[in-house]
């Protein structure tokens, strides 16, 4: 680790012998960040942001111009071809590369004695995600997936929400995550084995983690994609997943790159017996809509009545879409720091992707998934 230097104004100390300035070292986690793509771009203000606990002192990228000019920006001093030459630079390791390549990389990285902040998915099986975990407690270094969502600020305010029955007992959560992802001819993403499936397991595992953290246990679900609308990708472009949960509530997620216009963009809808919470992620705000109050309408629709959309309590407001990537950021370099275990951790993230491979299969049989047993703990 390098070192970081504080200064604390000497009048924040009443004893007499205490020095004009108090200066504190304290260490800085050095990181050293592997494929310098469109990722890394959308990291480049936290670093600055969390710059009094952690420096980038490293890149490594197979095209060396792209881990220069990485470098370059981020103030790295050494950029590499091999990612496996930067090891003697770096207490931490931020992979960004094609699923595919998660796990070699991810174990020589252990096997090297740094921690590894994984983008997600962990990896593209099962038996590679145990591998990563089982080397992670070997090593006794920190493996943390980067699902940033449970960082998001609104989430996690949404999530205290949730647990704590503020609009009473939930019984539907809807996720909508509505884009335009088209490629470039030959980019990785297109491709089923560089991404690990499709649409789906790519960006979907994200929000299957969060229907767990929200729900609970799962019992079954339903998964369908289609290409149709994403001719570019190789697997499905366009989702819909249904769980339900032990509670008895249902999970929803849908989700697609195919996206010319949308309404929602990204957003939770969370049904609540007094009420609906909505988390509008695109622009920042976290409602609650508080349930009807008086009698319902009479007549061809009886007992019907539809909520109006800008009649929400405001819980929440933010303005940088950074807030979570610092979090997430944060919480990492503060596990490694004291040692603790992340939120997103090996074995968590994995229950959600076993989530995801079931509902695969069943959709492969034309069958509803079993889920028994799966879910965070």
């Amino acid at each position: 680790m390098v070192n970081a230097l504080l200064e604390f104004p000497a009048h924040r100390f009443a004893h007499a012998w205490a020095a004009k300035e108090l200066l504190i070292i304290m260490p800085r986690v050095r990181l050293g960040i592997i494929g310098c793509g469109d990722m890394q771009s959308a990291h480049q203000q936290i670093f600055q942001e969390l710059a009094d606990k952690v420096v980038v002192t490293a890149t490594a990228d197979i095209d060396i111009d792209k881990a220069r000019n990485a470098a370059q920006i981020l103030g790295a001093e050494h950029a590499f071809a091999n990612y496996e030459d930067f090891f003697p630079y770096v207490d931490a390791v931020l992979v960004v590369t094609p699923h595919d390549l998660h796990h070699a990389m991810g174990i020589k990285s252990f096997q090297a004695g740094k921690h590894v902040l994984m983008e997600k998915p962990m990896a593209v099986s099962e038996s590679e995600c145990i591998d990563l975990i089982k080397a992670s407690e070997k090593a006794d270094k920190v493996l943390m997936v980067a699902y940033p969502m449970r960082y998001q600020p609104l989430v996690v305010k949404l999530k205290e929400l949730i647990d704590s029955e503020y609009l009473g007992k939930v019984f539907h959560v809807g996720i909508f995550t509505e884009q335009l992802t088209r490629p470039p001819e030959g980019h990785w993403i297109r491709s089923a084995k560089h991404l690990g499936g499709g649409q789906f397991f790519s960006h979907g595992c994200h929000y299957i983690d969060l229907l767990l953290w929200f729900l609970g246990k799962p019992k079954t679900g339903i998964h369908i994609g289609t290409r149709l609308g994403t001719p570019w990708m190789e697997r499905e472009g366009t989702s819909d997943a249904v769980i339900a949960f032990e509670s008895g509530a249902l999970g929803h997620h849908f989700g697609t790159w195919g996206a010319r216009a949308t309404r929602h963009g990204y957003a939770i809808h969370v049904h609540c017996e007094e009420g609906m919470l909505e988390a509008d992620i695109t622009n920042g705000v976290l409602y609650a809509h508080h349930g009807f109050e008086g009698e319902p309408p009479k007549g061809g629709l009886a007992g019907t009545l539809s909520p109006d959309p800008n009649d929400g309590e405001v819980m929440m407001a933010i303005e940088s879409e950074s807030k979570y990537l610092q979090g997430e950021l944060a919480h990492f370099i503060e596990c490694i720091e004291n040692g603790a275990s992340p939120l997103t951790d090996g074995p968590g993230s994995l229950q959600g992707l076993r989530v995801i491979w079931r509902l695969e299969e069943a959709e492969k049989q034309g069958n509803f998934a079993d889920l028994t047993g799966l879910g965070l703990d």
